[in-house]
């Protein structure tokens, strides 16, 4: 086996290094800025640089890092088998979404100080330094698709265990990666092993060098769905929406909304007389997407403005769009559709979580960049539970299909009986138990 690190690796890391000492003036006015907007980007700052309130002795103390919301709902059904073993957790973010998250659904757990959650250290390796002798982590768990070298490095030379989990390598990255000059993939190498969503990611993680390698499914299938949003969506859905289709679009970002918005229009326009449930994925465009929405004439109310916080209906509903402004509700939303649109897939960053809708046995469509979820999108595109597009045109077919085919008295209870989507999630249920399994062979939790 080659040395690692190379000297070539060496050196980049050198140069990672003094660009993150020279641009920490940057990343501190980003902060800055963001907090703004959200102010708890500027919340407890000392974190950053590896200075947390002291963590107790006890059990020992499992690292999950969870750089944001999707990374943190994915990890959820993990923490709580982690947690019913008797170890601790300490989860780990960069946004406040993630770490807003870990703090609503475990607040229990926090305070009987079971878990923590704080912020990722910045890249530096006397932030990283100061966190393992808090925390003296057993070993580290990074969801999904992040790569940051200094973590890596650092939780090698403390000789703590940092694996990839629920982990995927987008083809995108990869063939840029393989394009390109290399070190990525080296710097890969780096982790004590990786858990994969499946046999593709394995081939492509083992081709620059990772080992050893677990295939261990998506463990999104295996989060827990919360029975009040559901429940209370299907209510209100009865009063707002009895006798119209549906489309819940989910987790739309800066760059798709003209597009989007175009579609509704021309649904409305062909008679249909649906309702469009508009779930932004970023809270600080809440009013700007809201602007825009009124803007292209259509009628639209805030959930804010007609929902109270136990979502009950508070006010008279009429309107083409509920716009969905506010944070750990999808389920609420996608319990009032028919099916999704999941944001994302007509932008280059690519397409969004499908799991929940499919979850909730909701049909989905999803654009051309599906790369970002390129496991489980081929599997279920192939099972014939989400519809892919690759146009306007096609979006805007898609969109009619699903207007015209299903009888709206009856298109509830058909969709709730999905046989398709039921034989999908039993084929793909199970992550968290083959997780904890292969943990068990690389690096026992109990």
């Amino acid at each position: 086996m080659s040395q690692f690190p190379s000297p070539r690796l060496r050196l980049a890391l050198a140069g990672y290094t003094a660009l993150w000492y020279l641009g920490l003036p940057a990343v501190l006015l980003y902060l800055r800025k963001r907090a703004k907007k959200d102010p708890a980007y500027g919340a407890n700052l000392r974190e950053r640089f590896g200075h947390h309130a002291p963590w107790p002795a006890g059990p020992r103390t499992i690292w999950i890092h969870a750089v944001s919301l999707g990374e943190m709902r994915s990890a959820v059904p993990l923490i709580r088998a982690i947690l019913a073993r008797g170890d601790r957790i300490v989860t780990t973010h960069f946004t406040p979404a993630g770490r807003k998250e870990a703090e609503t659904v475990f607040a229990k757990e926090i305070a009987e100080g079971r878990l923590r959650s704080v912020w990722v250290p910045f890249e530096f390796g006397f932030a990283f330094r100061r966190f393992f002798k808090t925390f003296t982590p057993a070993l580290g768990l990074v969801m999904e698709v992040e790569i940051w070298p200094k973590m890596i490095m650092s939780a090698r030379r403390a000789g703590i265990g940092l694996y990839m989990c629920n982990a995927q390598y987008p083809s995108k990255s990869y063939a840029r990666d393989q394009a390109g000059s290399g070190l990525r993939g080296e710097i890969m190498q780096g982790f004590a092993g990786a858990l994969v969503k499946s046999d593709l990611q394995r081939q492509r993680f083992a081709s620059v060098g990772v080992h050893p390698i677990e295939i261990t499914g998506e463990l999104r299938f295996d989060q827990p769905i919360p029975p009040h949003l559901v429940a209370r969506g299907e209510a209100v859905r009865e009063q707002i929406a009895p006798k119209r289709p549906v489309l819940v679009l989910t987790s739309v970002v800066s760059g798709e909304d003209a597009l989007y918005i175009s579609a509704i229009k021309k649904c409305i326009a062909k008679g249909y007389n649906p309702l469009f449930i508009y779930v932004p994925r970023a809270p600080e465009r809440f009013d700007e997407v809201s602007s825009m929405l009124k803007d292209a004439g259509l009628r639209v109310v805030r959930r804010s403005k007609v929902l109270a916080p136990d979502l009950t209906l508070t006010a008279p509903f009429e309107a083409d769009v509920l716009l969905g402004d506010s944070m750990g509700e999808m389920y609420f939303y996608l319990a009032i559709g028919d099916a999704a649109l999941v944001g994302g897939g007509f932008i280059p960053k690519g397409a969004h979580n499908i799991s929940e809708p499919l979850a909730l046995r909701k049909p989905v469509i999803v654009g051309p960049e599906i790369f970002t979820i390129e496991y489980p999108a081929m599997e279920a595109i192939a099972a014939g539970v989400v519809t892919y597009v690759t146009t306007p045109d096609a979006l805007d077919e898609a969109i009619e299909t699903f207007m015209q085919n299903i009888n709206l008295a009856l298109q509830c209870v058909e969709l709730k009986n999905n046989s398709k989507i039921d034989a999908f999630l039993d084929a793909h249920a199970g992550s968290v138990d083959k997780t904890l399994a292969a943990l068990d062979r690389l690096a026992p939790l109990g």
